[in-house]
């Protein structure tokens, strides 16, 4: 793999895996402005891991791969554990985390089969957002968030981008066995 391993971008993507169990506990145990406070920090390193990488000129291989499935685990750990407490519906749950199974499995095939590591694509950074937005929307307890259906909202909103960013990583892979070039979408 090229590039570093141990760089400032892929401590801020382990970091937010390592992140997971501690906001659990503590919004289980009531402890609301810790598990915010954790929360925040996540979604703030989710951005500025990639922005990092860049700006140090340290995006590796290992980031390629980290970044995503911090995503991914962080999504599907909150998505079953507001499941489990009766926040989310079952059908959200099982949505979000089939989804992104199926684009980690086509990237996985796509690495194994044609040498090419895919990166994140911009729909798929946004359904993230709007994801993490909803999850805010639930664990802050502001009345704005009470008083109207915000978490509804960026639920349904979550799963128009979801859903267009798995359109966009199935033409990408597509096209990727097909032997053409990647676009410029990325």
């Amino acid at each position: 793999m090229e590039g570093h391993i141990f760089n400032l971008p892929n401590f801020l993507s382990l970091l937010r895996i390592l992140l997971i169990p501690w906001f659990i506990y503590y919004y289980h145990a009531g402890q609301l402005t810790i598990a915010i406070i954790l929360m925040i920090i996540a979604v703030l390193s989710d951005w500025f891991d990639g922005q990092a990488a860049r700006w140090t000129n340290e995006v590796s291989e290992m980031g390629k791969i980290l970044d995503p499935l911090a995503d991914k685990l962080c999504l599907a750990s909150a998505a079953l554990y507001f499941l489990w407490i009766g926040k989310l519906p079952l059908w959200f749950v099982l949505f979000a985390i089939l989804r992104d199974m199926l684009i980690f499995s086509g990237a996985a095939y796509i690495r194994y089969r044609h040498k090419v590591l895919t990166t994140s694509l911009w729909p798929g950074k946004w359904a993230v957002g709007f994801v993490s937005i909803m999850f805010i929307t639930m664990v802050w307890p502001h009345p704005i968030f009470e008083r109207y259906p915000i978490q509804e909202f960026f639920m349904y909103l979550s799963v128009l981008m979801l859903s267009y960013s798995f359109a966009e990583y199935c033409v990408r892979f597509y096209r990727i066995r097909k032997g053409e070039p990647e676009t410029g979408t990325s």
